[in-house]
């Protein structure tokens, strides 16, 4: 009585099965993707991705754990050497099924079973990430008339200053102009006076000698 195997046994002996499931999983893991019937692919995931997620621990028991199930010394290297590396940001899920329609000679459902960090063409494609935002945020912010109100009083205020600093400027500039022509004429009084000074000294000399002619 089976009570209790709800697994597919792929209508093979517990040792055929066993032994296909190893070489499938080793022929994944030097290929990275293969091409099977979904029965089988599915199988294989509960198969290969255990020892996957043993490969991110790289130890000794670890090797001898996997190679117990692959048999195959190149693909245990491959998978603790390279795929181990790619795979180590990934909680699970390490194997994609790709549908791709019914075989011809008994209509079995086939598919393409690959790597997900292997497939360029998706990787390449795919958009990051997306920020999670709460419900309130879905809605896009629409501008109402205050804002564009707030907008053009903003903008105005904001010319209204630059008018006011031209205009401070103008007033500043005025200023040193008439500062300038207002010492100018002081300067030429200055040195009219100073030219006049000599002449009035000068004067009483001739006086002086004039009243000496007439003694």
């Amino acid at each position: 009585m089976r009570h209790g195997k709800r697994f597919n046994h792929l209508g093979r002996t517990a040792p055929h099965r066993k032994a296909m499931l190893s070489n499938m999983a080793s022929s994944l893991i030097l290929h990275k993707r293969i091409s099977t019937t979904v029965a089988k692919a599915k199988a294989l995931r509960k198969y290969v991705e255990p020892l996957i997620t043993k490969s991110k621990t790289d130890s000794s028991h670890s090797r001898r754990v996997v190679f117990s199930y692959l048999q195959d010394k190149e693909s245990v290297k491959i998978l603790f050497d390279e795929i181990s590396e790619k795979v180590d940001d990934r909680p699970g899920g390490y194997t994609r099924i790709i549908k791709t329609g019914n075989r011809l000679g008994d209509n079995a459902e086939m598919c393409i079973m690959e790597l997900v960090d292997y497939n360029e063409l998706l990787l390449a494609d795919k958009e990051p990430a997306k920020v999670k935002s709460t419900r309130r945020s879905r809605r896009g912010k629409k501008t109402t008339e205050a804002d564009v109100s707030t907008k053009v009083i903003d903008e105005s205020v904001v010319e209204a200053e630059v008018v006011e600093e031209e205009v401070v400027e103008e007033e500043v500039v005025e200023k040193e102009v008439i500062s300038e022509s207002v010492e100018e004429p002081a300067d030429e009084v200055k040195a009219e006076e100073s030219k006049e000074e000599p002449k009035d000294s000068s004067e009483p000399e001739v006086d002086g000698e004039e009243d000496s002619k007439k003694e």
